[in-house]
């Protein structure tokens, strides 16, 4: 028996691990996939907000000749920071669901990638799931067509095609920009009379070019309504309706995170946010023995809790953990 389950091996996941190993707890990380996953699934070329020094966990440098790292950067440095510690990761297994015993340990019940059934038991139970399972659905006619994608990885295959792209904030902004320079014909639709005020400072004025200059059609409070095989329908805020033509849609709507593992449990939820109900100084849940790290502490809104200050969480959770057998 572990003294801590984690489920999620992203940044705030190999964090809360790093730290039961500082303050003598066993561990183990359960991941559905691979060691930061959710990074992985990030744009090619994207570039961070934050500087090197805000990413890093268990006191591992982050060096990088950038100011803001990039995604391919971070990858190479979360997987050495867990070589480097040593985290035990069981990688593409699934968390299905926790079961709490009589005794107020846990059991972890888990599938892996050849469905085999396992069952872990361990004291504590921290969750750290991440977000970019489940993308949020517009639930517009068309959105199931092959054509149509949630994440964007890079835009080479997109070359000299016509794409639609859906949304206004970052991924958004970085996806037009890079299918233009692929010369792919761009339009992007959002339901906001104007971007959103968080675009990165470098990239707002080189898109406002584009836009200025034609390269970049920008379909302001405007929603797509309908996609088709070889077209979209745009409804303006006024009721007006314009048809284009299209290859391909990017429904960059942003993500949620998922709740289930929370539920399973029995812990209580914030019917307002759909958020988890935490003690924000331990990060304990109305579960005893179950904590939350990282982004599954948000609401609907997943950019309340950024790497940068999911990273912390290990430390309360573990802090609290070791303050009950004192």
């Amino acid at each position: 028996m572990k003294d801590v389950i984690i489920i999620g091996a992203g940044p705030c996941g190999l964090s809360a691990a790093i730290e039961c190993q500082r303050q003598g707890l066993s561990s183990l990380i359960i991941e559905k996939n691979f060691i930061v996953h959710s990074i992985y699934l990030y744009p090619t070329n994207m570039q961070f907000f934050s500087t090197a020094e805000l990413l890093e966990i268990g006191d591992v440098p982050f060096t990088s000749p950038n100011d803001k790292p990039y995604r391919h950067e971070a990858l190479v440095y979360y997987r050495r920071a867990a070589e480097q510690h040593g985290v035990e990761i069981a990688a593409y297994e699934e968390a299905l669901s926790i079961e709490t015993l009589e005794d107020g340990t846990f059991v972890v019940h888990t599938s892996n990638m050849r469905g085999e059934q396992h069952s872990h038991k361990a004291g504590h139970v921290v969750i750290a799931t991440g977000y970019f399972d489940q993308p949020n659905m517009i639930g517009i006619p068309g959105e199931e067509l092959p054509k149509v994608t949630h994440y964007f990885g890079e835009a080479h295959p997109y070359t000299g095609m016509k794409v639609t792209v859906i949304g206004g904030s970052n991924s958004a902004v970085d996806a037009a920009l890079e299918l233009m320079r692929v010369g792919a014909s761009v339009d992007m639709v959002y339901r906001g009379n104007s971007i959103s005020d968080n675009i990165k400072s470098w990239v707002r004025p080189i898109f406002e070019g584009m836009v200025q200059k034609g390269k970049i059609r920008l379909h302001l409070q405007s929603r797509v309504t309908e996609i088709k095989p070889d077209s979209v329908l745009i409804t303006s805020h006024n009721g007006e309706t314009n048809v284009i033509d299209n290859d391909f849609v990017l429904a960059l709507t942003g993500f949620k995170p998922s709740r289930a593992l929370l539920s399973s449990a029995g812990a209580a939820m914030n019917d307002d946010l759909d958020k988890p109900v935490y003690d924000p100084v331990t990060m304990e849940s109305t579960v005893p023995g179950i904590y939350v790290a990282g982004v599954i502490a948000s609401g609907r809104n997943a950019n309340e809790v950024f790497i940068e200050t999911g990273r912390g969480h290990g430390k309360l959770i573990v802090d609290h953990i070791l303050s009950k057998s004192r």
